[in-house]
């Protein structure tokens, strides 16, 4: 019995360093945030202006969320939205151009991966949804600023969000929808990856050279925007942990506050499948480590209750 008392000793001290020291520990590595299920309705906005002492930045916030709240209950019209949507198109589309900073992101998979709400306030402001607007001393400075001026209609802003729900919501690949959320600003070299999408194949060594021109012309202009290029993200999923990605993805300023890393607006369901891909690419073992573990407790299950008989049985008779 003593054999069994000691492996009960190693096994309650193993899981409470698992279990108890070790998340006590990232956790005090990053300020503990507060997440809200990527919900967007102004609250952490709100509230990280009134933190700040803001007030007027604060009352700002709260009326422009509440013209999203109200927008968001206008039934919209899938046929009327298709011509409004029409002008999105000059800018978000395959093959797009940098504008500002960034090349616009295609809206394929739109109504798939973000979350209605954000849909409503990106139109309203882009730099107030994207809780960028302490970059800019006018919002309408933004990248994408001047489609404020484009949809100021409140039913013409539902009847756009309505059909890019319906109609851009088609199923959606993790890659796709780390590509349309995220690889505008982040590349993937693990992926091969950069932000103008996938490193093609080239047969002569001055078109691989001519291409990484490009890719270099582009990165300083996102860095030109963001302030510094951001970051690869092939193993990012290794480096931080669950709770800070989901919370960081939601609103990079709650873990970073000042950061030009706009808010993506991501759904819950946009957000797994990116968190997905990120797996995929910066942990690519993980569902054979997975698949594999069982079996390995199963062994040592089994080579343990082995262990003990034979020892039982080669002490019989000395005790």
């Amino acid at each position: 019995m003593k054999e069994l008392k000691i492996f009960g000793i190693v096994a309650i001290f193993t899981l409470v360093l698992y279990w108890g020291v070790e998340p006590f520990a990232h956790s005090q590595m990053h300020k503990h945030v507060d997440g809200h299920g990527f919900v967007y309705d102004g609250a952490a906005d709100i509230a990280e202006a009134t933190a700040a002492e803001k007030k007027d930045k604060a009352e700002a916030k709260k009326a422009f969320w509440a013209d999203v709240a109200k927008v968001s209950k206008i039934k919209g019209d899938v046929a009327a939205g298709e011509a409004g949507f029409a002008t999105c198109m000059g800018c978000h589309m395959e093959g797009g151009v940098n504008m500002g900073g960034v090349i616009p992101p295609v809206l394929d998979h739109a109504g798939a991966i973000y979350d209605k709400n954000y849909l409503i306030a990106l139109i309203k402001d882009p730099a107030m949804a994207s809780n960028v607007d302490h970059k800019y001393a006018d919002t309408m400075t933004h990248p994408m600023g001047s489609i404020k001026a484009m949809m100021t209609d409140d039913q013409q802003v539902a009847d756009v969000v309505a059909y890019i729900m319906a109609k851009k919501a088609g199923e959606v690949t993790t890659k796709e929808a780390f590509a349309e959320a995220c690889g505008r600003c982040h590349a993937m070299r693990y992926a091969k990856t950069t932000q103008l999408g996938d490193t093609p194949t080239f047969k002569h060594e001055k078109d691989t050279l001519a291409y990484k021109i490009k890719v270099i012309d582009e990165q300083n202009l996102v860095k030109a925007y963001m302030g510094k290029l951001p970051p690869d993200l092939s193993i990012i999923i290794r480096a931080r942990g669950h709770h800070f990605m989901e919370t960081f993805v939601e609103n990079p300023q709650s873990q970073l506050a000042g950061t030009s890393m706009p808010r993506v607006g991501l759904s819950h369901e946009g957000y797994e499948k990116v968190h997905a891909y990120m797996t995929e690419i910066g942990d690519p073992s993980k569902p054979a480590r997975e698949e594999l573990g069982p079996k390995v407790l199963l062994f040592f299950l089994v080579f343990t209750g082995l262990a003990f008989l034979w020892k039982k049985s080669m002490w019989k008779g000395l005790h």
